[in-house]
């Protein structure tokens, strides 16, 4: 289609404006080839006429459409032209907010004049790994690209920057550098990139400086070159610099400054160092005070001066030679203050006693008046002869001012040589990026030598620029294999031929420098003469002569030759020079020597130019225009050598007004830096680009069903031939479309009127639709309404009639009612008059009886009481008097006893004695056989005569029982009746005083009443007062339900923080033990390098050497605090060994670094050994003790079983007296009965007659007979009770029992004593007596003890009883101290008193259940140990028994299945073949699929319960430290395999869990089986154990968590943004970026499924490990937490992909998530809540956006972003289609006043490398250890279970 034919009615057009440079119209007509005359109207509404040049037959450019505004690229423009080029730039600059956009491979970056929060590390790495197209501009893509072409192509690269003063230049460059050291790390040179990023500050403090245009104008070029290894590490940097403005040293114009180091040291001039100086302001100086401004607004000097020090000191220049650089620099101001006197004759003087001259001098170390001689002459040398000439003042003040030029520009280049031989890499650089800062394109009313040079560089790189991009074009088209021509484009070769070629600008310039009589007005004749009529670019202004203008690439500019020949000569007096040389300040000799050193070898090539300074040699001196042309042409090579990358720095205004435009300066400088150069050469070409899929998804609308092919690439080409018929117009590549200009936009019109079109017919049809139901709808309401009128005319005369009829109803019953009530209240009247009465006569009576009776019951309780506290007292006293002398006499008999036993002829007796009786015992032995003969004939003689008397003693008992129960009721009777008749005397003196005092309390009565009335009154009046107070409480506790919800709001807070605090714990758990590997790694790459044949043991003996010595194993014994310290211990000693000095290679540099570290470290752990050892030898000690203790224990175990006997005799004692005491209390009660019933048969005799009297002795003697039988019952239970003890004596554990039973007489004794009574005969008496005294002794034993423990008890209730009195009187003084106090003090007072109570009880509570779990631990261990003694003891009285009971004949003796323990036998020095076999080499992919989940970790602690069971502490800490060192080694090799993190993961896991379940604690153990409890460990504590594995588990979750994050990177954006699940929603808008990185063919698409089958993988793969569920819900939180950061963080980096269609496509693939989550029961996890910014972001693109209810309402549902994120999602949104809006920028506003109070964090990204803290829960495993087996192929043969 011809351009022509797009000029019609309403197409927009841009019109050229004074003002605004171009404005935009509409036109009001169409446009006819011919027509003279365009018909517009303007945006303000006025309409004008545009004339048509008849010759050139230019129409004004077209403007692009409304969608194709605010495009990322420019080149994606349909109308390429210089306003569309503008008008999208001042969009995304003003609008959207947006400083970067592309122009092809152009990065044009305006200038903001504010911070923004876009250089982030966040944002950093969001670029990181992106490609370029994907992402919004940014200067890190461009530095992501350049950096991913270096590691794709093994190609050099460069990133070019430029643009005028003021434009961001070096803030660009900076950040370019950043983003390289942030994302490609350090090599093994630690700190390299730290080095690079700190040369910025000295560099901007010594070249840059304030200018009318920039503030911090770099007044240099610098080109650096940051080296990289293989694996694309920074490892150095290289600078260069270009054309050092040195004319600004002596001069700056008004409004500017010198630079900043100037400043910097007179705001630092009060510090100490600095004295010596002698500064002062910067006004008190010649070289400062020239542009009267020395202040830079919200710029501190003396803050810098601190930055460039530390600068300075990071890249290793020490104090004392920054202190030298500082004394110069202080020289050359005191030098700017030197006056010159003139004198007559061209001749002049400065006095020798200057002041700013001495000081110069001093701090230069020159002699003053030689330097003052010099200053004022020069030297003349002619072939014959030298003499000394004066010179004028001007000259002499001009030779000052060269030589302080000089000075400076050799200090210069000094402090660059040393930026880089301290970024200089030892290791060979394998490529590099080089990053050129350098100045744009400069025109200025006085243009002069500097301009010129700054100019003749930028036509250099324009020339490249231009070739590079039309190279680029050529490479596109030739891949798409599109036919193309010559693309016809500037090329500025003859301005540059101007002023480098032979009889250029410069050759005539270096001609007329060697001219004896040379100056600036001939050099100018002569370029008039040569040039003027020979180069069109080449003119000569009208009024000047000594001036001349050069047409450059962007304008042309006039120069002015004054000072042209001087500064390219830059000669210095060479006098001055020699007297600088010889000074006594090494520091400046070393400037210049090192400058000599330079300039000798004539051969070398000068590779950075700092500046332009004269040399002392004529001859070989160059000029800086030669120098500077030659250090160009190697830039240039090296540009043409790397793949560059430009950045255009644009300057938006000169006010430096934030997101301020000046159209006019904005044109100038997009001509100047050659981006409408670019828009040129892509116009001429194909400017737009599509691919099939992209065109085919937008312009599906203008196809018919029937034109949708098979094939996609068909179908547009059928298509493009009936829309387009110029087949010139477009062109079919390969796998693009390409369109000429404007061709793109008439599509975008057919589009939107085909759309326009299909929107009326819906609106036709919708309108038709909603008529015709709206006359429905009335049409059905006429009828509707008709019957209800009618329906209510009837309802409305049947109501009358009902209310006629109702109204005589209404008055018969209301007159009737009227009545009734007069009646009732006459009624109610008189009933309510009695009933009061009768109440008050009640009352009356009813209050007198209940006086009367609470009296009585009263003075009842008063009696009984006084009585009772009276016998209690009495009683006590009686029981304290017994107890005191009973214990004085056992006291005294006490001390009699020991006395008796310690004394020595007490021994000898019972030695003598015990010999003497066992002779006699020999012959009783003998005699006694002779008895037992005879007694046994005895005895069966006996036994006859025994019988029968027996069955005589039986009846005679049965005679006796009967009378004594008969004479038991009679005898009884008598005392009860006697005791009846003395009750009933009593009780009628008692009635008798009852009734006198219940007269009296009648009496009393009446006058209470009284006074009972009057309290209650003052009771109601006291209820109301209390009334108010509970009011005023209910208030009070109002408040208090707000402090404590204001409590809890504080709690939650505090477990926030705590999360956060564990989540800082475990993030700097990893990196720590990141470093540790880092650590290692470096020593492994050392020692190979220094050694590599040494290096010959496998990775895992050096990692279990590493680690063996990790914790000690401790006993219970030790303190938590000795624990900590041998942890402590470890880590030194680890690291020690880490750091020794034998580690280090042989050069001195390394040598001196660690010595500096390690040999401090060395002495502490020698230290600490020694401790270690001390301790040692006390834990023996402590154990010795321990075990004689123990012994103690055992002893008292025995006592306590003799005791347990003796407490046996007396419990049998008790019991048999109370049965008797039953009985007792039976036969009285039925005494009693028979004796209150006189008409009983059973009446006593009467007292006195001969029937009482028999009565009588039979009781006595029946009662005499029964305490006979008592004492005989006792003496058999005695009799018992010792035969036990004789047992106990028996036994094994009862060893320590002294029962002496040698003298006890046997029952056949004949020597038996004949004084006991008959019933003793076989001696029962005597046995009972025996048993009760060793009774007694234990008895007396244990009330010794009791009475111990009685007094410790009396002791700590005083102490805490006298504690409560002081805590009760700090309470009252506090108490009245508050009562003085207002209430809301008060209050305030009681709350800090009760926490600073509840605080210390909580300590007191925490001390006490440290030392009850201390304690705990002991006995259990205790506990522990005597079980495996009797363990012991038990087997070996098995073994015993074995070998003495022989079997008598040889059976068969069946096989029993045996009983496993569930522990594994190991030999020592096997760990490391168990590691290698169940760690190493074992894969976790078999393992998952065919063993038990968490079997090695079973299998670690079955060997572990082994070395519990030998009590080997050694072999557990072996076994556990070689564990954990190969978990960490396969971690750490293969961390990145997801599998193998998993599975690790879930076996430490397992192997905490089980260290917890089988600790013995009483908090694990209620989740065991009686079998788990019995595995328990024994003898080991493994608490420390348990802390460690908790943090490997941490440590291998957050490397699960990475290497799962690396997967899901590539995965998260491209399913959940790029894929369209929906497909034509409303078509895809095409982004137009020359995609530059992927070179490589489309892969396949990546959508939403499969992300949820990496999920879905990821989650089998974990249960079939056996990870915890708990574990496994905080991964999938973590997951979704990744998935919404990274889309979220790309979504506000992608202007492309904030539309309304996005954002349903963005919802629907969190709805996907959401269902995938149900499938898996995993909602509970917290998984969906991390997804809710995202939710609210896809909300936030789909709402409306209008007015301000929309803003509250888009404020209340985005809850979950920030500020900053709902701005930009806002500023970002692009229509897709033309009937979506803008957001337009008041919206915008309104959004940020509802949000500017919300408190929140000011950060735009997401912290996509976030990890949450994990929490590992406690998971017992039901697993019985006995039933686990090793199979086969683990390779574990050499276990054994046990």
């Amino acid at each position: 289609m011809a351009s022509s034919e797009l000029y019609t009615k309403h197409a927009r057009v841009w019109l050229p404006d004074a003002v605004k440079v171009w404005k935009s119209a509409k036109l009001l007509r169409d446009y006819t080839p011919g027509d003279q005359t365009l018909f517009l109207l303007l945006d303000d509404g006025t309409e004008v006429e545009y004339e048509v040049d008849r010759r050139t037959n230019n129409l004004p450019p077209l403007r692009n459409p409304n969608i194709l505004v605010g495009e990322n690229d420019l080149t994606a423009l349909s109308y390429l032209n210089e306003p569309a080029v503008l008008h999208n730039i001042k969009v995304r600059f003003i609008d959207s907010k947006l400083i970067y956009t592309y122009c092809g491979i152009v990065l044009v970056a305006v200038n903001p004049y504010e911070n923004l929060p876009i250089y982030e590390a966040d944002i950093i790495h969001a670029y990181s790994g992106q490609n370029m197209a994907d992402m919004d501009p940014h200067i890190f893509a461009v530095a992501e690209e350049a950096y991913k072409q270096m590691a794709r192509d093994q190609q050099n690269q460069s990133i070019i920057v430029s643009g005028e003063s003021g434009a961001g230049k070096t803030v660009s460059a900076k950040y370019a550098m950043r983003y390289f050291a942030t994302v490609s790390g350090a090599s093994s040179e630690a700190d390299i990139e730290e080095r690079v990023l700190a040369s910025n500050p000295i560099m901007e403090a010594l070249g840059n400086a304030k200018t009318t245009r920039n503030d911090n104008s770099s007044r240099f070029g610098k080109y650096i070159e940051i080296g990289f290894d293989k694996k694309h590490r920074i490892i150095g940097a290289h600078m260069r610099t270009y054309l050092l403005e040195k004319s600004r040293v002596v001069f700056q114009a008004h409004g500017e400054r010198n630079y900043h180091i100037f400043y910097q040291l007179c705001a630092s001039s009060h510090l100490p160092e600095f004295k010596t100086f002698k500064l002062g302001e910067a006004d008190d100086f010649h070289y400062s005070n020239q542009g009267h401004n020395p202040v830079i607004d919200g710029v501190d000097d003396a803050k810098d001066m601190w930055n460039t020090r530390r600068a300075f000191s990071q890249l290793g220049i020490g104090e004392s030679n920054q202190m030298e650089m500082f004394q110069i620099l202080a020289a050359i101001l005191h030098l700017s203050n030197v006056e010159v006197k003139d004198h007559s004759g061209d001749r002049s003087s400065i006095l020798p006693d200057n002041a700013d001259l001495v000081v110069f001098c001093e701090l230069m170390g020159v002699p003053c008046e030689e330097m003052a001689h010099w200053l004022c002459h020069r030297k003349l040398q002619t072939t014959t002869e030298t003499y000394v000439k004066g010179v004028s003042k001007t000259n002499a003040v001009n030779g000052r001012d060269a030589l302080a030029k000089h000075i400076y520009a050799r200090l210069f280049r000094w402090i660059v040589g040393c930026i880089n031989n301290v970024l200089k890499s030892a290791v060979k650089q394998h490529s590099f990026i080089g990053v050129l800062d350098i100045y744009g394109f400069e025109t200025f009313d006085i243009n002069s030598f500097e301009q010129f040079c700054i100019n003749y560089a930028n036509e250099k790189l324009q020339q490249q620029f231009n070739l590079h991009v039309f190279k680029l074009e050529q490479e596109e088209y030739m891949k798409e294999q599109i036919p193309w021509t010559l693309i016809d484009f500037y090329d500025n070769q003859p301005c540059i031929n101007l002023i480098e070629a032979k009889l250029g600008i410069l050759d005539l310039l270096d001609e007329e420098g060697k001219m004896p009589k040379g100056s600036d007005g001939t050099w100018c004749q002569k370029m008039y003469n040569t040039l003027l009529k020979q180069n069109a670019h080449f003119d000569k202004p009208r009024l000047s002569n000594r001036a001349f203008i050069i047409h450059h690439f962007a304008d042309k500019v006039e120069y002015h030759c004054d000072g042209f020949l001087e500064k390219n000569k830059d000669t210095v007096n060479e006098e001055q020079i020699h007297v600088l040389q010889k000074s006594k300040f090494h520091f400046l000799l070393k400037l210049f020597v090192g400058n000599e050193k330079a300039t000798s070898s004539t051969n070398r090539s000068t590779t950075s130019i700092t500046g332009r300074f004269g040399l002392s040699q004529r001859g070989n001196k160059k000029t800086v225009g030669l120098q500077f042309r030659h250090s160009l042409h190697l830039l240039m090579d090296t540009l043409n050598a790397t793949t560059p990358h430009y950045v255009r720095c644009i300057k938006p205004n000169d006010h430096k007004v934030p997101f301020s435009l000046d159209p006019l300066r904005a044109v100038q400088q997009l001509r100047a830096c050659g981006i409408l150069d670019t828009i040129r050469i892509s116009a001429a070409g194909f400017p737009s680009r599509w691919t099939y899929q992209e065109f085919f998804c937008r312009y599906r609308v203008l196809m018919k069903q029937k034109d949708v092919l098979p094939d996609g690439k068909l179908t547009c080409q059928n298509l493009l031939k009936k829309l387009i018929r110029d087949q010139n117009l477009y062109q079919f590549g390969k796998n693009k479309i390409f369109f000429r200009a404007g061709q793109v936009a008439y599509l975008e019109k057919l589009r939107s009127e085909q759309l326009r079109r299909a929107c009326v017919s819906i609106q036709k049809t919708i309108r038709c639709w909603l008529a015709r139901k709206k006359y429905l709808r009335m049409k059905q309401s006429a009828i509707t309404l008709q019957k209800h009128v009618r329906g209510h005319q009837a309802r409305c005369y049947v109501h009358f009639l009902r209310r006629t009829k109702a109204a005589v109803v209404i008055q018969r019953n209301v007159r009737m009612w009227a009545a009734r009530i007069r009646y009732q209240k006459l009624r109610s009247a008189s009933v309510v008059i009695q009933c009061f009465f009768r109440a008050y006569v009640a009352r009356k009576l009813y209050y007198k009886i209940l006086y009367e009776e609470k009296a009585l019951v009263i003075q009842k309780w008063v009696k009984g009481w006084l009585s009772r506290q009276h016998y209690q007292r009495t009683r006590t006293n009686i029981i304290l008097l017994q107890s005191c002398v009973r214990r004085i006499l056992a006291k005294k008999k006490l001390k009699k006893l020991k006395v008796e036993a310690r004394s020595v002829e007490h021994f000898k007796n019972l030695s003598v004695g015990m010999e003497n009786k066992i002779m006699q015992l020999q012959l009783k032995i003998e005699e006694q056989h002779k008895d037992v003969r005879e007694l046994n004939e005895r005895l069966n003689a006996a036994a006859k005569t025994q019988d029968i008397e027996r069955e005589r003693h039986c009846k005679e008992l049965e005679n006796l029982q009967r009378s004594e129960k008969k004479t038991r009721t009679k005898a009884e009777a008598l005392p009860s009746l006697m005791e009846q008749l003395s009750f009933l005397q009593q009780e009628l003196e008692n009635t008798r005083k009852q009734k006198e005092v219940l007269e009296d309390q009648n009496n009393v009565y009446k006058e209470q009443t009284q006074q009972v009335v009057e309290e209650l009154n003052m009771k109601n009046s006291l209820l109301n007062d209390e009334k108010d107070n509970l009011i005023k409480l209910i208030l009070e506790q109002k408040q208090q339900i707000t402090e404590i919800k204001a409590q809890v709001e504080n709690t939650e807070k505090l477990q926030k923080e705590l999360i956060e605090e564990r989540s800082r714990y475990q993030s700097l758990l990893c990196e720590h033990l990141h470093l540790q590997e880092l650590h290692k790694d470096l020593k492994e790459e050392l020692e190979l390098r220094l050694s590599p044949s040494k290096r010959s043991e496998s990775n895992y003996t050096s990692n279990s050497s590493e680690c063996s010595p990790m914790i000690a194993s401790t006993n219970g014994q030790d303190s938590s605090l000795d624990k900590v310290v041998s942890l402590n211990c470890f880590s030194l000693v680890q690291y020690g060994e880490d750091c020794r000095l034998d580690n280090w290679p042989e050069d001195p540099h390394w040598k001196e670094t660690p010595s500096t570290v390690d040999l401090p470290l060395i002495l502490k752990l020698q230290r600490r050994v020694r401790e270690v050892e001390k301790d040692k030898q006390s834990l023996q000690r402590q154990l010795d003790e321990k075990e004689a203790q123990e012994e103690e224990a055992k002893d008292m175990e025995e006592e306590i079983s003799v005791g347990r006997a003796e407490l046996d005799l007396e419990t049998l004692k008790r019991q048999e007296l109370a049965s008797e005491n039953k009985k007792l209390k039976q036969d009285l009660s039925e005494l009693r009965k028979s004796l209150t019933n006189e008409n009983s048969e059973l009446m006593p005799p009467p007292v006195g007659s001969t029937t009482y009297n028999v009565l009588l002795e039979q009781l006595n003697s029946s009662n005499e007979e029964l305490d006979m039988r008592k004492e005989e019952v006792l003496l058999l239970q005695s009799h018992i009770v010792r035969q036990e003890a004789m047992k106990y004596k028996d036994a094994a554990l009862a060893e320590g029992v002294s029962l002496d039973l040698s003298d006890v007489p046997s029952f056949q004794d004949v020597d038996r004593s004949t004084d006991i009574h008959t019933l003793n005969e076989d001696g029962e008496l005597w046995l009972a007596y025996e048993g009760l005294k060793e009774t007694n002794r234990v008895l007396e034993c244990q009330m010794q003890k009791l009475e111990m423990q009685h007094s410790a008890r009396y002791e700590k209730l005083l102490e805490e009883v006298n504690m409560l009195k002081e805590e009760k009187e700090q309470q009252q003084k506090l108490l009245a101290q508050t009562l003085q106090l207002p209430e809301d003090a008060r209050i305030e007072v009681g709350l800090e008193l009760e926490i600073t109570r509840l605080t210390q009880e909580n300590l007191e509570l925490m001390e006490q259940q440290d030392k009850q779990d201390k304690t705990i631990v002991n006995l259990k261990n205790d506990l522990q140990l005597y079980m495996k003694r009797v363990e012991e003891f038990q087997a070996h009285q098995r073994k015993t028994s074995i070998g003495t009971n022989s079997p008598a004949k040889g059976a068969s003796i069946p096989r029993k299945e045996r009983e496993y323990q569930g522990m594994l036998e190991y030999k020592e020095g096997e760990e490391s073949h168990l590691v290698k076999c169940l760690v190493l080499d074992l894969k976790a992919r078999g393992v998952a699929v065919r063993f038990l989940p968490g079997l090695p970790a079973y299998i670690i602690f079955m060997c572990l319960r082994y070395a519990d069971r030998v009590n080997d502490d050694q072999r557990a800490s072996t076994l556990l430290n070689s564990v954990l060192c190969s978990i960490k080694g396969v971690v750490k090799r293969r961390g990145k395999d997801f599998d193998v993190s998993s599975f690790w993961l879930s076996n430490t896991c397992r192997l905490l869990h089980c260290l917890k379940q089988y600790s013995g604690d009483e908090t694990f153990k209620t989740h065991n089986t009686v079998k788990q409890n019995e595995h328990c460990l024994t003898n080991f504590e493994l608490t420390e154990y348990q802390n460690v594995f908790a943090d490997l588990a941490v440590q291998i979750y957050r490397q699960l968590i990475k290497s799962m994050e690396d997967t899901l990177q590539p995965l998260i954006v491209s399913s959940m943004l790029e894929h369209e699940t929906i497909h034509g929603v409303l078509g895809s808008k095409p982004t137009g970026v020359r995609k530059r990185s992927s070179n490589s063919p489309e892969e396949d698409a990546v959508t939403v499924e499969v992300l949820l089958q990496q999920l879905g993988l990821w989650h089998t793969t974990m249960i079939k490990h056996g990870m915890d569920s708990g574990l496994i819900k905080q991964v999938v939180r973590q997951q979704f937490y990744i998935i919404c950061a990274v889309t979220l963080n790309h979504l506000l980096l992608r202007k492309d992909m904030c539309s309304w269609s996005k954002g349903l496509q963005i919802r629907y693939n969190v709805w996907q998530l959401e269902e995938w989550l149900v499938e898996l029961e995993l909602t509970d996890c917290g998984a969906k809540e991390m997804l809710e910014p995202l939710i609210q972001a896809a909300q936030l693109l789909q709402v409306k956006k209008k007015t301000e209810a929309d803003a509250q309402a888009i404020c209340s549902m985005c809850t979950g972003l920030t500020t900053a994120q709902i701005v930009k999602v806002l500023t970002l949104y692009t229509p897709v289609i033309e009937f979506e809006e803008r957001v337009t920028t008041t919206f915008i506003a309104t959004i940020k006043n509802i949000l500017k109070d919300r408190e929140e964090s000011s950060t735009l990204m997401m912290d996509a490398k976030k990890i949450f803290s994990v929490t590992i829960s406690f998971s017992p495993s039901s697993v019985a250890l006995e039933t686990i087996q090793i199979p086969a192929s683990l390779n574990l043969n050499f276990l054994n279970r046990i």
